[in-house]
């Protein structure tokens, strides 16, 4: 195994279960002293356990990254108990499946700050470490959502064009400090959200069998596909890959 993030600290949002927890398992194995910040307490301390058992340090603090104080007091805990954070892996968020119509403004409210403002508090309580040890990267979570419209999922896909730009605009922000920011976005994936996302579709008619999601995209990604891919953008292998979209989607967006 490649140690890609010996003696970093390396903090992940959402990482109490799915791509998140995947991701947190690979870049301990890579050496990485790992922060894992979820709503889920329960599961977080559970995965921060595996990987302590493992021989690497790890770390969980609850949080809605929603909000600034329990971000800023998460991000706190973890610096102290790993040291500050020079890899930011920005993978919570969540969505909604419903009718655009039937949308009310507090569910509209509700996904932007989850999926949008948390890409921002979390950035933001993590940068000034990052720029007092010289440099860092950051990989945001979007989706081929923030390209590709899919029905009932207006306020998702909205949330995701908004962390598409998100990760562009920090990376031109912050390229003197030596800090990059990419995105990696996913197609449907076989994680609890992703089989969520798929039962809902359906039950409002959307054909998202298994024959249509393989036309699309061969298969369901799975979660590991996408923590490999959020690694590589993560590490030095991507030194010059700054301000772009990796689609891990097997070719769904290329059609």
């Amino acid at each position: 195994m490649r140690q890609r993030f010996q003696d970093k600290t390396v903090l992940v949002t959402g990482g109490a279960g799915g791509a998140g927890e995947a991701a947190a398992r690979m870049f301990a194995a890579e050496g990485a002293r790992v922060g894992i910040i979820d709503r889920a307490k329960e599961n977080g301390e559970r995965v921060a356990a595996e990987i302590a058992a493992t021989g690497a340090k790890a770390a969980f603090a609850q949080a809605d990254v929603s909000r600034a104080a329990e971000v800023n007091a998460a991000v706190e805990a973890i610096t102290k108990a790993l040291g500050a954070p020079t890899v930011l892996f920005n993978h919570a968020g969540t969505i909604i499946v419903k009718p655009f119509l039937e949308t009310t403004e507090e569910e509209w409210d509700w996904l932007m700050a989850v999926n949008v403002k948390s890409m921002f508090l979390v950035t933001k309580a993590v940068l000034p470490g990052m720029i007092a040890a010289g440099g860092g990267s950051i990989v945001c979570t979007s989706s081929i959502s923030a390209i590709a419209a899919t029905p009932m999922e207006v306020v998702y896909n909205t949330s995701k064009g908004a962390v598409h730009m998100f990760a562009r605009a920090i990376a031109v922000d912050f390229r003197e400090q030596n800090i990059r920011c990419n995105a990696v976005c996913p197609g449907f994936i076989r994680t609890p959200h992703g089989m969520n996302e798929v039962a809902k579709l359906t039950a409002l008619g959307v054909d998202a069998s298994e024959s249509v999601i393989a036309a699309q995209q061969g298969r369901m990604c799975e979660p590991e596909e996408v923590a490999r891919a959020a690694l590589f953008l993560a590490s030095d292998d991507a030194s010059f890959i700054n301000g772009t979209h990796l689609f891990v989607d097997n070719g769904f967006t290329a059609v």
